[in-house]
């Protein structure tokens, strides 16, 4: 899948280098795709047929930052992101998508009418002729364009519109905003029926304190890419990881780990890695989540908390098997 950001009416590549775009026909989605859940698979799916059929190019557009922290930047109550920009280029490319264009959302993006931005990107640099989006889609200035006036843009500017219908499991909306209050629920198992796939934690190797070793339980500390990057409610899940192509099981904790009274450390993320011993400073590792074991919890003593340990090893162990 190729990958293009576009930003003030340009086209480049993720190094900076200018990007051109051959004038081929093209079927295009459009949406922030945040969790790129079953909801969102739907959508590019679809697209991805008209594209067989009529044999166009397949392109996803989405928005980074997401839209809502641009808009809400000053809000209290900020969004939290299911997805980094890599974790959702992953997940689209996993899908078997041409194109992916990445669009840089700015306040001035935002004052665009939804005519100007479909006539622009949509129509002229992409060569849209057919446009997939889902039943709730908005676009444009406060969401104004809707699935309607898509389509009278459509009949002016050369390309239909296809309007994908609610997908529901086990009767229950699917949304990004449920998925979200799931997780901080630390339902993780129904967080990925949601999204069709286990919830990705991603982030880069750092030194800790080295507390861990002491227990026995020697752990990686995550420095998250995206400090935007909703982490699940406070305790110990089940978890796995690839190291050299090699997956590995895992437990990881997040929260402030009150039992070693840290002062100020705010909310960690930091993994036991099972079986794998070795120096792991600098990597950038993906965790993908499987399940809660408990939540966070003060111990009395360090020993409580090594036997605590020795039980969530246990959980996870024969949660795997």
């Amino acid at each position: 899948m190729q990958v293009i950001l576009y930003h003030n009416h340009r086209l480049r590549y993720a190094d900076g280098a200018p990007a051109m775009l051959e004038p081929v026909d093209s079927a295009v989605t459009i949406g922030s795709f945040d969790g790129v859940h079953c909801g969102h698979r739907k959508i590019i799916s679809s697209m991805l047929e008209t594209a067989r059929r009529h044999s166009f190019r397949s392109v996803v557009v989405t928005f980074d930052p997401h839209p809502r922290l641009v808009l809400n930047a000053d809000a209290g109550d900020r969004i939290e992101v299911l997805t980094t920009l890599d974790e959702k280029i992953e997940q689209i490319a996993g899908l078997g998508v041409d194109l992916l264009i990445v669009v840089r959302f700015t306040p001035e993006l935002a004052g665009w009418s939804s005519g100007k931005f479909i006539e622009e990107l949509l129509a002229g640099t992409l060569s849209a002729k057919s446009v997939t989006v889902g039943y709730d889609h908005g676009f444009g200035k406060g969401r104004s364009g809707s699935g309607a006036t898509l389509a009278g843009l459509g009949e002016r500017l050369g390309f239909s519109v296809q309007v994908v219908e609610e997908l529901r499991i086990d009767s229950e909306h699917i949304s990004s905003t449920r998925i979200r209050s799931l997780l901080k629920n630390g339902q993780i198992r129904e967080a990925n029926s949601f999204l069709g796939a286990p919830y990705v934690i991603s982030g880069a190797v750092v030194e800790g304190r080295k507390l861990g070793r002491e227990l026995g339980f020697p752990t990686v500390n995550l420095k998250l890419f995206d400090p935007a990057k909703l982490l699940p409610r406070r305790g110990v899940y089940m978890a796995t990881t690839q190291i050299e192509g090699e997956t590995y099981r895992a437990m990881m904790n997040i929260g402030t780990r009150p039992t070693l009274c840290l002062q100020d450390a705010g909310v960690i993320v930091e993994a036991h890695i099972s079986g794998f011993s070795g120096s792991l400073y600098g990597n950038e590792l993906r965790f993908s989540l499987h399940g809660f074991i408990r939540d966070e919890k003060k111990f009395d003593s360090l020993e409580a908390l090594r036997e605590q340990l020795e039980k969530d090893k246990k959980t996870m162990e024969l949660f795997f098997e």
